[in-house]
């Protein structure tokens, strides 16, 4: 973990490139106390640990079923339901995160990737196991903004600077060809590409984070700027920094002011999160 400061910073964004219905305006001054957070988003390898310890089971495995990317399954496998509007998402029984595509996979060469096909409910146990939290949606951004003021990125506001990929995103035509350019069809290492100012690793892209708060499209508008907490109830929990599923043409949410949602017993193979604890 790494020690932040807090204190006041320019949260939301209000650019051309974002989404009206999700909230991300107005561009309001919010001030945080100080609090530490994780360099990096919790890997298979860590969370392999809870559940000997615990013997935890998820959501995922409870229902017997998660979300899996329509390219990551066989040529062959057996029909299943896709999501209304998203046909990309298929409903793939035995899907968990021990086996993120289904009853054929497993973890092998990934020990150091995100866990993935994990709940809210399920983040918040392995936090409480550790000693931790989650982060509220104000300390995951002005975490991911590494210093900088309404930058469109951690790392500045050019997506690939000098030609550089910076984070693991999609490549190519959105949901039937990822040329992974940037190096990787799905997840990556936690710690691939290069961390921002803070020394925090892949705050765009990669894989969704979930935060504490409940996710409202207007709380933020009210006079709630000193560590804001987000709304006391809702549906939906706020999930930020994109994944390797986001593309310009569909999902440019991987910016860091960008904002979604979603239930807090959901998991896809695209979730996963990173801890904090204050200082």
């Amino acid at each position: 973990m790494v020690r932040l400061d807090g204190g006041p910073f320019l949260m939301g964004n209000e650019s051309p490139q974002s989404f009206p219905d999700d909230g991300e305006g107005p561009v309001r001054e919010v001030s945080l106390a100080p609090f530490w957070i994780d360099t990096k988003v919790v890997t298979n390898t860590e969370f392999a640990a809870f559940v000997d310890a615990t013997g935890y089971v998820t959501e995922a495995e409870k229902f017997g079923w998660s979300f899996v990317f329509h390219l990551f399954l066989p040529a062959d496998f057996p029909p299943t339901q896709p999501v209304p509007g998203a046909p990309w998402w298929r409903q793939v029984f035995k899907s968990t995160w021990r086996t993120p595509e289904g009853a054929h996979s497993n973890l092998d060469g990934r020990a150091d990737h995100p866990v993935v096909h994990v709940s809210w409910n399920d983040a918040v146990a392995y936090a409480n196991w550790k000693g931790k939290r989650l982060p509220t949606e104000a300390e995951w951004e002005y975490a991911a903004r590494g210093g900088q003021e309404q930058k469109r990125y951690p790392w500045g506001d050019r997506l690939r600077p000098d030609g550089e990929y910076r984070c693991n995103i999609w490549q190519g035509q959105f949901p039937v060809k990822n040329s992974e350019a940037d190096g990787y069809l799905g997840t990556c290492p936690v710690d691939a590409y290069k961390p921002n100012a803070f020394g925090l690793y892949n705050m765009s892209g990669n894989v969704w984070e979930w935060c504490a708060d409940w996710f409202s499209p207007t709380y933020h508008q009210l006079d709630t700027r000193n560590n804001p907490l987000g709304p006391s109830t809702g549906e939906q929990k706020v999930m930020k920094g994109g994944s390797y599923l986001c593309h310009k043409s569909y999902c440019n949410r991987y910016r860091v002011g960008a904002r979604t949602s979603n239930t807090p017993d959901s998991s896809t193979g695209h979730m996963g999160f990173r801890l904090v604890a204050s200082a």
